[in-house]
């Protein structure tokens, strides 16, 4: 290295000790905060602790089990080191160790090997444990945390491609992950926020949520955008979309490739779509039911004043599709047939196996909450982006922590990862009743257990046709979990399983014809295990299935295109319109 180099590497090295001294305090009163109030979505150390010490009694009662795992780890151990002396690669399929200095390098070989065989030896240990205990889900959740951290990928020094890269770079890589660290803190006003995405690539309303629109109402909660016809004629019955409001939007309209609002414009749809205001302290009262009520109920009575329509179609994803099927019920005990048909992406209407996300809600939890957001009245955004981490740690926080601090590099420009940093805060009042009446009650599967706006609603009362999707590798939404509503409801129910996670697996457009694919069958018996061993898997996207599905329920009547402001409402602005911008 020559001294110019050696010189300006040392002068940003002091620069970047300058800011990280600068947010060291901020850093230093987040945790001294998050110390004494207690947070929801990290680790809860006397939760964990009870969670150890239970297991771990449990353990003991079979003491044969863990002197078999004492044995089995030590000779794993050995036979890792042994086969990586004697260049034997095991080659495991683990995106960890992808880079093929894993395999040319023995020591790396064996810490790899050694460190996978105490992972798959540990969960083997833990399969012994009583299943369907809230102890032994949070034991099995924070031990593969903890086996995950010490991953020899997490390391400079054990690792080596980052090794190698920061001799390659002569040092350059650590200063740049340094430089990288040091911004993520500044970002998070002393948090760490982890970037996921080049934030730089995209911004909503010029290459991101492009497709034209207007926003044609709003209240305090949502603005309703009408988009602009794709086709000369449009299905005489719109629809209407339901987002989740824990994110933005335009999940549902990233670019044009991968957009459904623009999927179903070009199938001759009249699409209109609900863009969730983000809530401050003002909106701390918003309950589930004002969510209901200044949302989809709202939306319809704007939708038919604008088109004269007097049926539609509605979609709810995730929390938008609970939200659905909340209003469905309500408008079934109210005799209101003005949804034709409903589909729901990710969503869960049975609580009662919630996967891993168990782990962070349950009545305990629900109370350390309602004293974190009591002053301000909301739940900040990264509460819940901490906690969905979480559930996929080595995909969405260690392998981010390798590629920014280890080898030193931005992330690269991927619009679903842009789209999962832009989330909201949530009201207080919603947040709370959600948690405690649908998800620890699941008062959703219970027949009159909730009432909405005054009125008991029972999800077996529904007798409109549903097109059910849930995504095979889903980690917030089990598909297991999402499958139930085939039989929760009176009537017709089309279920589909795509290939892939909660947001992947939904936003599979037909021009990505080899990504995913998607399993489907007409029967459904008690069990989704044995629904899956019978259903037929299809190559591609399942938008077309879906598509034919809402053509089968569908009269054929068209209208002329319907255009925004030609309509009864007001234009008040170009979509995106302004809710989607604030942050």
């Amino acid at each position: 290295m020559d001294t110019e180099k050696l010189a300006n590497m040392t002068r940003e090295w002091l620069d970047l000790v300058s800011r990280a001294q600068r947010v060291a305090p901020r850093t230093q009163e987040q945790m001294v905060s998050t110390a004494a109030r207690g947070d929801f979505s990290v680790v809860d150390a006397k939760l964990i602790y009870e969670a150890y010490i239970k297991s771990m009694t449990a353990l003991m009662q079979n003491p044969l089990a863990a002197a078999e795992y004492t044995q089995r780890v030590w000779l794993d151990w050995m036979t890792a080191w042994q086969n990586a002396w004697l260049g034997k690669n095991s080659a495991p399929r683990d995106k960890r160790f992808r880079d093929e200095r894993w395999d040319a390098d023995p020591i790396a070989r064996g810490l790899r090997d050694a460190h996978l065989a105490l992972e798959a030896d540990t969960e083997s240990l833990l399969s012994e444990l009583p299943d369907g205990s809230k102890d032994t889900l949070r034991m099995k959740f924070y031990t593969r945390q903890f086996l995950s951290a010490l991953s020899p990928s997490n390391y400079l020094m054990l690792n080596p491609a980052a090794r190698y890269h920061f001799l390659e770079t002569e040092g350059e890589s650590l200063l740049e992950g340094f430089r990288n660290l040091v911004e993520d803190l500044e970002r998070g006003e002393g948090r760490l926020d982890i970037s996921t995405t080049d934030t730089e690539a995209f911004e909503v309303g010029r290459n991101i949520a492009t497709t034209p629109g207007k926003i044609v109402y709003q209240n305090e909660l949502m603005q309703l955008i009408q988009f602009e016809p794709m086709t000369e004629t449009q299905r005489k019955r719109p629809i209407l979309f339901v987002p989740a409001w824990i994110n933005k939007y335009y999940i549902m309209d990233l670019r044009p490739e991968n957009s459904v609002v623009r999927y179903m414009l070009e199938r001759g749809h009249t699409v209109f779509l609900i863009s969730w205001v983000n809530p401050t302290g003002e909106h701390a009262q918003m309950s589930f039911e004002d969510y209901m009520k200044h949302g989809p109920l709202a939306a319809l009575d704007a939708m038919g004043e604008a088109t004269g329509a007097e049926q539609f179609d509605i979609l709810g994803f995730c929390i938008g599709g609970i939200l659905v099927m909340a209003t469905l019920a309500l408008l079934a005990a109210r005799k209101d047939n003005r949804i034709a048909t409903a589909t729901t992406f990710a969503t869960m209407v049975d609580f009662t196996d919630v996967g891993e996300l168990g782990v962070f809600v349950d009545r305990g939890r629900l109370e350390a909450m309602r004293e974190q957001i009591k002053e301000k009245g909301y739940l900040e955004n990264y509460h819940l982006q901490n906690v969905f981490s979480m559930l996929r740690e080595n995909d969405l926080v260690w392998s981010f922590h390798v590629m920014s601090y280890l080898m030193g590099r931005k992330p690269p420009a991927f619009d679903l990862l842009f789209w999962n940093a832009d989330s909201t805060r949530l009201p207080a009042a919603m947040l709370l009743w959600y948690l405690e009446k649908i998800y620890i009650e699941n008062g959703l599967r219970l027949p009159g257990h909730l009432s909405l706006d005054g009125t008991p609603i029972d999800l077996s009362q529904i007798e409109t046709p549903i097109f059910v999707l849930a995504t095979k590798e889903d980690h917030i939404a089990p598909w297991t979990s999402v499958y139930p509503t085939t039989r929760l409801v009176k009537g017709e129910v089309k279920f589909v399983l795509g290939a892939s996670g909660h947001i992947a697996g939904v936003i599979n457009p037909p021009a990505k014809k080899e990504k995913y694919g998607y399993w489907s069958g007409d029967d459904h018996p008690v069990d989704a295990e044995e629904w899956l061993k019978n259903a037929e898997y299809t190559g591609g996207s399942w938008w077309p299935e879906w598509g034919r599905w809402l053509d089968s329920h569908d009269d054929g009547e068209t209208v002329p295109a319907r255009h925004p402001e030609d309509g009864k409402l007001e234009v008040i602005e170009d979509a995106p319109g302004a809710f989607v911008l604030a942050k």
